[in-house]
């Protein structure tokens, strides 16, 4: 039983250090000068650590763009937060409601409704690409922010409704069968039974489309314009725009302020998420 145990913590380990080799290099690298880069290891720590790649990264430099902006991130950040915050109340509460009539409430179809939001979610973006944009330019919001919260709504709804469907199948039939005797129509039902027993996977869900929102690239540059560029789009410009050397640190520095957002959420909610999955997984 010890060696077992023993075993078990050395794969662990082996595990931890293979996904925190590459988040080390970058942030070492982040805090080094070009001259320390070019003529130390990237595996040594910084001698004299510094901040300065992540403020040229975050605020650009001014003396070499030309045109709008200092090429830093700061300006899409608020974008980004502009995009995730309607998208993703959207999303969950869209999914949560049509997963809710699905698994509650007996309607014609409701199989079959199912089922196209299973094969729409194994449809690739690029298959769908090209009818979202002639949607998003008829209705006139092509290249702006409302257009790709729309399209991340779009994408995000199949997602959240299979997730709050399968939950909601395997609440007990007597617990809405009583709450209907009592008198609770749809909207009751929903506000005062099933969505305070779905907190664990509405953490989840929350979580898991934040990720997707705020990570995705393909979407925020094609629907988002000049104006609606997130930082995945702003960060590909900062790396791939760059004349002259290379600046690797502030490339890692950059990569590392757009992913901070999603790690603090995976942080400060990490054990709402394992306890959303357990209970899922409980009840699936």
């Amino acid at each position: 039983m010890r060696y077992n145990r023993l075993a078990l913590y050395g794969l662990l380990c082996v595990a931890a250090i293979m996904i925190l080799s590459p988040v080390f290099i970058m942030i070492s690298t982040s805090l080094k000068s070009m001259d320390e880069i070019r003529n130390g290891s990237i595996f040594t720590l910084p001698v004299d650590p510094g901040f300065a790649a992540w403020s040229k990264a975050w605020f650009g430099d001014c003396a070499k763009t030309l045109g709008e902006g200092c090429g830093g991130l700061s300006s899409s950040f608020m974008t980004s937060v502009k995009v995730v915050i309607p998208a993703l109340i959207l999303s969950v509460g869209l999914g949560a409601i049509t997963g809710y009539a699905l698994a509650a409430w007996k309607m014609k179809g409701a199989n079959v409704m199912f089922a196209a939001l299973l094969v729409g979610m194994f449809i690739p973006p690029q298959v769908t690409l090209y009818p979202l944009i002639i949607m998003i330019r008829e209705l006139g919001i092509f290249g702006t922010i409302p257009g790709l919260i729309l399209v991340h709504v779009i994408w995000g709804v199949a997602f959240t409704t299979m997730m709050f469907r399968n939950f909601f199948k395997t609440v007990p039939q007597d617990l809405l069968k009583a709450a209907r005797i009592d008198g609770a129509g749809f909207w009751r039902l929903f506000w005062h039974v099933m969505l305070p027993i779905s907190l664990p996977i509405l953490g989840v869900a929350m979580i898991l489309q934040f990720t997707y929102i705020w990570n995705d690239f393909l979407l925020g540059l094609t629907f988002g314009g000049r104006a609606g560029q997130p930082m995945t789009v702003a960060l590909n410009n900062l790396v791939g725009s760059q004349f002259g050397e290379k600046e690797y640190n502030v490339d890692m520095a950059a990569t590392m302020l757009t992913a901070l957002p999603t790690l603090a959420v995976y942080l400060l909610s990490g054990r709402l998420f394992v306890r959303g999955i357990a209970a899922g997984a409980v009840k699936g």
